[in-house]
């Protein structure tokens, strides 16, 4: 084989250093391990397509690539980066349970805001990590648009309430009984009702892991590869 052959196929097995700037995505090497990025961004897009100035997260492009990194033998390490603002409650869901039914070990880092359906993101990965100046917005479930003041429609709410707190409640330190007294608070939110939590706050009240930052999520994530190689290496 050619030194070019050889260095055409290096290249071929090597995603290291592929990225996909339109989707918010890299995949990138530290310590002879494959981390891929994964930004969950704005606002949440499920079944209706937002405004063209809205940033947004698309579930149709989100769910894809995490079925991708799980069948990839390269990609050891997924990291979800969230800065949102919520959204689509269904499809926020849909992405929370794929990733915490991964095999391929993940960490979720909050920066900025993980607010609403943004909390279930934020605790659906192994470990959650949250900078000390982000925030996260606790509340009950809400509709927009035309409502139909009905009990079926408040029974809908409520079940739709209960899969998020149970979510929630199997996937973080937090018990069902404090995330509903956070959602229900009243007082803090001015028009509305649940509670606002800073970095700090988040990890205090067993919601998130623990207070941290890009370097923190990154020797996790390399921790637990190392630590499953090294498994595999002794069996």
């Amino acid at each position: 084989m050619s030194e070019n052959e050889a260095q055409n196929e290096d290249k071929n097995t090597e995603p290291s250093s592929s990225n996909d700037f339109e989707t918010g995505s890299i995949t990138v090497k530290k310590n002879g391990h494959f981390i891929h990025c994964l930004t969950i961004i704005g606002q949440i897009e499920g079944h209706y397509i937002l405004p063209s100035q809205n940033k947004t997260t698309k579930y149709e492009h989100v769910i894809p690539q995490l079925v991708a990194i799980e069948e990839s033998r390269e990609i050891e390490g997924l990291l979800i980066i969230l800065n949102t603002v919520g959204g689509d409650v269904e499809a926020g869901l849909a992405i929370a349970e794929l990733l915490s039914t991964m095999k391929t070990p993940t960490a979720s880092l909050v920066l900025g805001g993980g607010h609403s359906i943004g909390v279930p993101l934020a605790v659906s990965c192994r470990r959650s990590f949250i900078v000390p100046s982000a925030t996260m917005t606790v509340h009950p479930v809400r509709l927009n648009g035309l409502v139909l003041g009905v009990p079926q429609t408040l029974s809908y709410f409520e079940k739709m309430q209960d899969r998020i707190v149970n979510f929630v409640e199997n996937n973080s330190n937090i018990t069902a009984e404090a995330f509903r007294s956070l959602m229900m608070k009243t007082g803090e939110l001015i028009m509305d009702v649940g509670t606002v939590l800073d970095g700090d706050g988040a990890v205090q009240c067993g919601l998130i892991d623990e207070l941290g930052g890009l370097s923190n999520a990154l020797d996790y994530l390399n921790s637990v590869i190392e630590e499953g190689n090294d498994k595999c290496s002794g069996q």
